[in-house]
């Protein structure tokens, strides 16, 4: 029998997607309208409106699953709780790289990741090599850009 694998997040991570959810749900009495509309205006076959309000529904539909199975398997990590010296799913961890620039990443879900604002998932190749890392331990990433190397400065829990 297969285990259902957790889904960590941050609370943020959780939210976000709750309110997705309640927003692709509350969708749903409009799609329908849309499709009656459709249907009322005769020839399915040939009705551009009813295909295109179909297809809105099963994208919808396939969205809302996608999220109730991501909370069902929502495993809720606060950072501030966590503490060591390792780097963990959402530790901030600071890097040095190859010419000692400081990096600053704070690794986290899937859904809360946006490497614009420093938040990667643990998923990511940079988030699979920084996990279980320790300060002062050189870290190899092979990116599409190629190898890159850093040094694990600092973890933070914040």
């Amino acid at each position: 029998m297969a285990t259902v694998e957790k889904m960590p997040m941050l609370q943020e991570g959780y939210e976000k997607l709750s309110t997705e959810l309640k927003r692709l749900k509350a969708e749903r009495p409009l799609i329908v309208d849309a499709i009656e509309e459709a249907r009322a205006h005769g020839d399915l076959s040939e009705n551009a409106e009813y295909h295109a309000a179909k297809e809105q529904q099963g994208q919808n539909e396939a969205t809302i699953s996608d999220i109730e199975g991501k909370l069902s398997r929502a495993q809720i990590i606060d950072p501030k709780d966590l503490s060591g010296d390792k780097v963990v799913f959402g530790a901030t961890v600071t890097l040095l790289d190859e010419d000692d620039k400081p990096i600053r990443y704070q690794i986290v879900g899937e859904t809360e990741a946006d490497a614009s604002k420093g938040r990667i998932s643990y998923n990511s190749p940079i988030g699979r090599a920084l996990i279980g890392r320790k300060v002062d331990e050189e870290v190899e990433v092979s990116v599409p850009a190629g190898d890159r190397y850093y040094l694990v400065s600092k973890v933070e829990f914040i």
